[in-house]
């Protein structure tokens, strides 16, 4: 199962993904809201935190998480404050009942990674890629239109044409024809 922990809150923070199963984790921890209350609605522990990156919208609430569940935040740069083990381009994570692909997506944020599991048929696209052709933002600090275009091209040859689910850092999860839209973020990134 995966749910939306952030679903309806009226804040400024990123969606937060709750994945449960055989390894529960959160996916990123948002920010300005009570995260831990809404995941307690759910799970009574977590294994871990994953994070997309570390823009302080997907991890305001990171040490509340860490703290109520006793629990570690896994992300491609441990030198950042709040992560404490890396995760390697191409490593194999377990998230809930599926083992995820761990693909480094810079362009939007220098420590940007996607999650793919092929058998699962589920994208986590961070901030690299939203619904509708839309794409990260390139004009913050560590922000590269260039190298976001190479990390778009790099998660569309990856996955299967038949993706199943997108869930996003921002906006409405993609259920319905989700490769199609990572192909046009791919179309419109090179455009903007």
């Amino acid at each position: 199962m995966i749910a939306n922990l952030a679903q309806g809150v009226q804040v400024f923070t990123s969606n937060v993904f709750l994945v449960d199963g055989d390894r529960p984790v959160v996916i990123d921890t948002g920010a300005n809201f009570d995260v831990v209350a809404a995941a307690r609605n759910h799970v009574d522990d977590l294994e871990a935190v994953i994070l997309t990156h570390t823009h302080r919208d997907h991890v305001g609430n990171l040490a509340a998480v860490k703290d109520a569940f006793g629990v570690d935040a896994w992300g491609f740069d441990p030198s950042i404050d709040g992560v404490d083990h890396a995760i390697a381009d191409e490593e194999t994570v377990r998230l809930g009942d599926h083992e995820y692909v761990a693909l480094h997506t810079p362009g939007h944020k220098n420590d940007h990674l996607c999650f793919y599991s092929e058998s699962a048929g589920v994208l986590f696209a961070g901030d690299l890629i939203f619904q509708n052709g839309s794409f990260g933002r390139t004009d913050l600090e560590e922000g590269d239109r260039g190298t976001l275009v190479e990390s778009i091209d790099r998660v569309r040859e990856r996955i299967d044409p038949d993706l199943a689910e997108m869930h996003t850092g921002h906006g409405p999860s993609v259920t319905t024809d989700p490769y199609d839209h990572v192909e046009l973020s791919g179309r419109m990134a090179r455009q903007s």
